[in-house]
């Protein structure tokens, strides 16, 4: 088991109050999207709009609205691509998640290797 699913549950239930939550693209995430959309030009700030539990293997995922010269462009992506500012009441919270969810599949993975 991946995620404490008391733990992920409890901040599901605080994420979803807080709807929605400023975040920002990693560089990986920001970097990607431009490589796949060159036409547009983002922001790496975004705002989590909607969020899902996809279970074990998919973790928390978040809808996210990006700011783009187009408009508004929606993507899903893993809570483990955002990061949150740390004035943000939950973010120890998430960071938390994050680095908990990273160590598990990088342990995971090394056994399957």
């Amino acid at each position: 088991m991946i995620d404490n699913a008391v733990k992920t549950e409890a901040l599901l239930a605080k994420m979803r109050d807080a709807l929605p939550i400023k975040a920002s693209a990693t560089s990986e995430l920001f970097k990607m999207m431009q490589k796949q959309l060159p036409e547009l030009v983002f922001s790496r700030e975004c705002h989590i709009t909607e969020i899902r539990y996809m279970g074990d293997e998919g973790g928390i995922m978040c809808h996210l609205n990006f700011e783009s010269q187009a408009g508004k462009d929606e993507h899903i992506v893993s809570i483990t691509h955002l990061f949150f500012d740390r004035k943000f009441p939950m973010s120890r919270e998430i960071q938390l998640y994050q680095k908990h969810r990273i160590k598990r599949l990088k342990k995971l993975n090394g056994k399957a290797l």
